[in-house]
């Protein structure tokens, strides 16, 4: 009867497991997610002391070029045409209705030295984002 009535102590120590379950919760959940948040513009930038590089466009499938004047205005070059004035909210529809017909036609970004630089990337995300595979940027020898 005595052992029926005697208090039971408190516990001095920290139970420890529910803690490693939730850590461990928190890694996986951490290793799943941060691959997606990295995001990034893959581009296609020219060494210092190369050699020129030969566009991989043809006649047959000429480079899409998209030109950023130092005011801010846009140009787009396709199939060999005249350079055309576009606001640049219609870069992308018409950037994809040329690669919707052509797939394998390269995108270059031809931007004046002065133009802002988060200009060139905004510019580069949404080609990105529209489903350009790769996107150039033009330049000229040091010696030009």
């Amino acid at each position: 009867m005595n052992r029926r009535y005697r208090r039971r102590k408190p516990m001095a120590e920290i139970n420890v497991v529910p803690y490693i379950d939730v850590t461990l919760v928190l890694l996986i959940i951490f290793m799943i997610t941060t691959p997606m948040l990295q995001t990034g513009v893959e581009v296609n930038l020219p060494e210092a002391e190369s050699k020129a590089v030969e566009a991989e466009g043809d006649a047959a499938n000429p480079p899409i070029v998209i030109s950023i004047k130092e005011d801010g205005q846009y140009f787009i070059k396709k199939d060999n045409g005249d350079d055309e004035a576009i606001q640049s909210d219609a870069i992308n529809p018409s950037v994809v209705a040329v690669l919707a017909q052509k797939p394998q036609t390269q995108v270059l970004i031809n931007a004046d030295k002065s133009v802002d630089y988060g200009t060139v990337v905004t510019v580069m995300a949404a080609l990105k984002n529209a489903g350009v595979p790769t996107v150039g940027l033009i330049t000229k020898p040091e010696d030009q």
